[in-house]
């Protein structure tokens, strides 16, 4: 385990090392632009916070969410770590995961810019891989056992979510059929911002995990250490990735917060707690079975799931549309960026 001043002693002294740093924060930034925001978006839309002590909480919880799965369970970031073999030449497979950060950044502004909140998870797994199929000329350099756990973690994220998102909002529904209106609607209110923090910190556990992930693998070539397997996530890592994933909820959050949080659904507050719960339940199972999945697609489809359990007109349907459509793309047209921008990389460096 590197320690923190040895860590920016090495910076310093490595340019490439440096530049790595930089595009993979660059991606965790991105990380907190387009996917934190999901986190707290119906909370927002409920009107149970504010944006601004909302992106606050989400800072906190992401930060507690990585440091607490790491302790517990590290499989997700090993998967992402393990999931492509850049090959034995350092340098090369460098110049090659800095060609799939820059892949993931390209991809997540073009799609923050039409306000689609597109998959963090699956457009690193996504650029990874491309960059990987460019460096071998094949599929050689893809470890198709990490792939299929990425696969179960697709279906999981978008099935269970919406099971859920519907089971629970159900649920509720019958547990406070004869509760006072007003007075469940502010016991939700206060319940909802428990709800924001519990998807928050399921964030950090899974998306917190992964990029750091990355982070060590950069940090390994980096060095010249291009056949390192296991590896330890220093505390200041940890700190580091959750600081940077705020300050990208923070700078570009609400476009993501407004899709999915008001136009795809109209929430009440006891919707947005079902949401929330039911996400971060969905978020728990996956990450201590040590299964890598999306947290926009869990979130997303625990709304869906919420809303068609009022019923299916309650969900705007082109919406959603767009949305799928994304995430459909982001497997092909990520990787394909990655595996061009490798190739490119490769053949002016």
């Amino acid at each position: 385990m590197i320690d923190f001043t040895s860590f920016i002693s090495q910076l310093m002294e490595n340019p490439a090392l440096l530049i790595t740093v930089i595009l993979t924060l660059a991606v965790v930034l991105v990380n907190g632009w387009t996917d934190a925001p999901n986190a707290i978006a119906t909370a927002i839309s409920t009107r149970a916070m504010k944006p601004r002590p909302a992106i606050l909480m989400a800072a906190v919880f992401n930060f507690l969410g990585i440091l607490v799965m790491t302790a517990v369970n590290k499989t997700v970031a090993q998967t992402i770590y393990n999931m492509v073999d850049f090959g034995s030449n350092a340098h090369d497979a460098l110049i090659a995961l800095c060609a799939a950060m820059v892949a993931i950044v390209l991809w997540a502004v073009a799609a923050w810019l039409f306000g689609i909140p597109t998959s963090e998870s699956h457009a690193l797994i996504a650029g990874l891989t491309g960059a990987a199929i460019a460096m071998h000329g094949g599929f050689s350099g893809v470890n198709g056992g990490e792939w299929v756990k990425v696969l179960y973690g697709l279906v999981l994220s978008t099935f269970l979510g919406f099971g859920m998102g519907f089971a629970v909002v159900r649920l509720v529904e019958a547990i406070f059929r004869k509760k006072d209106r007003r007075k469940s609607t502010s016991f939700f209110k206060k319940a909802q911002i428990g709800g924001a923090a519990a998807m928050a910190f399921m964030h950090g556990a899974q998306d917190g995990q992964k990029f750091m992930g990355v982070f060590l693998l950069g940090m390994a070539l980096a060095k010249g250490q291009a056949n390192t397997t296991s590896f330890e996530i220093p505390f200041w890592l940890i700190l580091l990735c959750s600081v940077t994933m705020g300050l990208g909820t923070s700078i570009g959050g609400y476009r993501i917060i407004k899709a999915v949080g008001m136009d795809m659904v109209k929430l009440e507050t006891y919707q947005g707690f079902s949401a929330d719960i039911a996400g971060a339940g969905c978020l728990l199972i996956s990450s201590l079975s040590g299964i890598p999945v999306s947290t926009t697609h869990t979130k997303t489809t625990a709304i869906m799931g919420v809303g068609a359990a009022h019923r299916l007109r309650s969900v705007d349907w082109s919406v959603v549309g767009e949305m799928i459509l994304t995430w459909v793309l982001t497997f092909p047209g990520c990787g394909f960026i990655g595996f061009i921008m490798a190739k490119l990389f490769i053949a002016v460096l």
